[in-house]
């Protein structure tokens, strides 16, 4: 059950709290993660933490945020809170624009990995960006007979020989600022300047902190937007994303060969 939905049936409201301890230098990182709370549509509490309204997505965004923070050495916590003093409820579900109900917000190797062939591949259910680009790089370059799980995000026990993706604690996830798509690319060692460009774009897309800026980003995030809409089937949304990870694909190729083209003409 989503958070949101659950505390909700409990007759109360919850909130996600991001607090960080940042040092004063460098600058630059103060204004990143400045630039991505306010891209996440955080509300400052105090100086230093930061609410959502608590739901999986929101969720999944901060603990990204945490460990991209602590990669660079400095620290964050992510705590689950409801207000009794101070701020109310109501006044902070104001500044979301919230009525009375929370609405749901849309390892490193050394050689190169291998997956055993027709492998479970876990993940968490309800998929959306990256978890949809990750499971066609998986089934296309890394196991062509890989079959799909859709678990909660909280709770799961992985069975023996699954592998998770795109999950906190999973074989494959974020690793330091990449996304999970760009962790299965470096973990597996995929060549190709095409799968290096769409995994900027999902990083983009996912991370929501404007890293690459490709000109790709904004259109591909509303066709899977799209997809996501028009289903709520995880193997669905898989397949039609699917078919535009092909197409991509076979743009930055394309792409790709012509610039190779021009340079040996010269």
């Amino acid at each position: 059950m989503d958070a949101s939905i659950e505390a909700k049936a409990q007759g109360k409201r919850r909130w996600l709290l991001f607090i960080h301890r940042l040092p004063p230098k460098p600058d630059y990182l103060r204004v990143k993660v400045a630039r991505r709370l306010k891209k996440l549509g955080a509300v400052a509490i105090k100086k230093t933490v930061y609410a959502l309204p608590l739901t999986d997505e929101a969720l999944e965004d901060f603990e990204w945020l945490r460990r991209d923070v602590e990669a660079e050495g400095a620290g964050a916590v992510i705590a689950e809170a409801e207000f009794v003093a101070g701020i109310s409820n109501d006044e902070l579900a104001a500044l979301f624009g919230l009525g009375t109900t929370v609405t749901k917000r849309s390892g490193k190797s050394t050689s190169p990995e291998r997956a055993k062939p027709g492998s479970v591949w876990v993940t968490r259910a309800d998929v959306h960006v990256d978890r949809i680009a990750s499971a066609w790089l998986i089934r296309h370059f890394i196991d062509k007979r890989a079959r799909f799980k859709f678990v909660p995000a909280k709770g799961y026990r992985p069975k023996p020989d699954e592998l998770r993706f795109d999950m906190y604690d999973g074989e494959y996830t974020h690793a330091g600022g990449d996304c999970t798509f760009q962790t299965l690319v470096k973990r597996f060692a995929l060549r190709g300047s095409a799968l290096t460009a769409i995994g900027e774009v999902i990083h983009d897309l996912d991370c929501k902190d404007d890293r690459f800026k490709r000109p790709e980003t904004a259109g591909t995030g509303a066709m899977i937007g799209a997809i996501v809409e028009s289903s709520s089937d995880d193997n669905k949304r898989i397949e039609r994303g699917s078919v535009l990870l092909e197409n991509l694909y076979a743009f930055f190729s394309r792409r790709a060969s012509g610039r190779s083209g021009r340079r040996r003409s010269r």
